[in-house]
């Protein structure tokens, strides 16, 4: 059973992952220190996608699976397995994956252009 809500906790935490990688800039126009580690993530889940490395906490959620007696993800992964043609259908996967990349384009772009303003006052003032 412990082996099993540890497999639970780390699909949250990887959803959780995959939401902060999508909007996580956004939370820096407010939080300017984070977007350093929005960086580091959204250059995970960029290269994840495109180099195709292994997420260390799919891996953890298949040893618990394991270990609690079930089987393991296919190795699909992560996305593929909980939110590919579950939350959106798999025809728009390259839809999907463009929105995200948008999405961390526009909080980025915005994120510059408030500093840039919040500088700019600062010499105004």
């Amino acid at each position: 059973m412990l082996y099993r809500a540890l497999a639970d906790v780390t699909v949250v935490a990887h959803l959780t992952f995959v939401a902060y990688v999508v909007a996580g800039g956004f939370l820096a126009w407010r939080y300017k220190r984070t977007i350093w580690l929005h960086a580091c993530c959204a250059a995970w889940g960029f290269a994840s996608i495109v180099v195709g490395i292994d997420c260390p906490l799919t891996a953890l959620e298949n040893w618990a699976r394991v270990q609690s007696g079930g089987a393991a993800l296919p190795s699909t992964g992560f996305i593929d397995f909980y939110l590919t043609g579950v939350v959106y259908p798999e025809s728009a996967l390259g839809a999907v994956r463009l929105l995200a990349a948008s999405a961390v384009v526009v909080s980025w772009a915005g994120y510059f252009v408030l500093r840039t303003r919040s500088r700019q006052a600062l010499r105004l003032s």
